[in-house]
Order: C-alpha cells, then structure tokens, then sequence
C-alpha cells in the first residue's frame, strides 16, 4: 500500500473506528504500531491510561491533569474531533464517534461497558449558578457526576447534564436533551427528555404487572 492510501486508510479509521477490530492482517501489520504510539504519547502528555486493544484517533483532545484521569477500558474507541477532559472512566467495549463532548468537571463521567456515544453527544458533568445578584461568569460552579449504564446507546446530538445516571441497556433519541435519571431498559426522547416506551424484549419493569 502505497503511503497515501495508508493515511487515507488512517482517517477513515479516525472517523469510523468500529472498522479497526476488522482489519486484515496486512493492514493490522501497521495500524497496531500507529496505535501505540498514539496512545504513547497521550499517556506521556497527560494522565490518560488505555487498556489492551483501544484506539484513538490522533485528532481526538484527550486533556487530564493529575487527579483527572482518563481511563479508557479494553477494546473501546475513541473518534477524530471528540473533546474529552477527565474526571472520565471508560468501560470495555464503548464507543465515543466524533464530534462527542465529554466534560467530566470535578465529580466526573463513567460510562459502563458496552456503551455506543453517537456523534456530536454532549455530557457536561458541571452547572454553574444562576443567581440574579451576580454574574453568570462570577457564579459558583457545581459538579454532581454522570453515570452512563452498561449496553446504552447516546443518539447523535443528545445531551446529557450534571447529576444524570441513565441506567442499564437505555436508549436516548437522537437530539434529545436528558435532564433527569432514565430509568435501565427505557427509551427516552425529545427536550427535556421524556420516556417513549422501552427496548422491544426488555424485561418486565419491576412492580408493574403484565
């Protein structure tokens, strides 16, 4: 392979990243180099670890000073164009495609395994006050965390606020905008964000009979 189609072959990599557990030994013969020494060199630069078999795009901003660590999980992907800035706890097996904004403020973003964040996601793990007597930039930042079960999948565009847990094999619509707790199995779209039903085969919602 001749190198531009090598570099070709890396951007369609960064942008769809799903394809890299599928390459064919004789390209896995250099993306598996490329990938180490991206990862490398993040974990040289800031408080980031990756697990075994990740990737990362080389345009993704990984950004975690010391006591905001990055973790990313075995076999999870991250995409060209995410901004991600630690406290953040990657599962196995999660996807973050590109354009995704994962802030994790001080109390921090875990997202379980198995996880698909669609792109251009946003998940800001702060809020600041709004009280009339000052400022909005002069106002006190607050951070609760977010908690993004295992097996849930974020529609493009989404977004997700401090102090949200959205719980096991949820789904959130594409644009929607979550500003309370979605319950394990739920399907929730539209702004705010409300239930829409659940994913076809779930399990019977506890306490309620069928």
């Amino acid at each position: 392979m001749s190198d531009p189609y090598r570099e070709q072959h890396k951007l369609r990599l960064a942008y769809m990243p799903w394809l890299y557990p599928r390459l064919k030994p004789r390209h896995r013969a250099w993306a598996e180099p490329w990938q180490t020494k991206v990862q490398k060199e993040l974990e040289r630069l800031e408080a980031v670890h990756f697990g075994e078999h990740c990737f990362v795009a080389p345009q993704a901003r990984l950004f975690a000073e010391p006591g905001r660590d990055i973790h990313v999980g075995d076999h999870s992907h991250i995409a060209a164009d995410t901004l991600l800035h630690g406290p953040i706890r990657l599962g196995a097996h999660v996807s973050v495609n590109h354009h995704a904004t994962l802030e994790g403020g001080a109390a921090g973003i875990e997202i379980g395994d198995h996880s698909r964040i669609a792109a251009y996601v946003t998940l800001y793990a702060f809020n600041h006050g709004r009280e009339a007597a000052a400022l909005v930039r002069e106002q006190p930042v607050t951070s609760r965390g977010i908690r993004i079960g295992r097996d849930v999948w974020l529609g493009a565009r989404c977004g997700i606020v401090d102090g949200v847990t959205v719980g096991d094999h949820a789904v959130v619509a594409m644009g929607a905008v979550v500003t309370r707790d979605v319950p394990a199995w739920c399907v929730v779209a539209g702004n705010p964000a409300r239930p829409i039903g659940r994913r076809p085969g779930a399990p019977p919602e506890e306490g309620v009979e069928r």
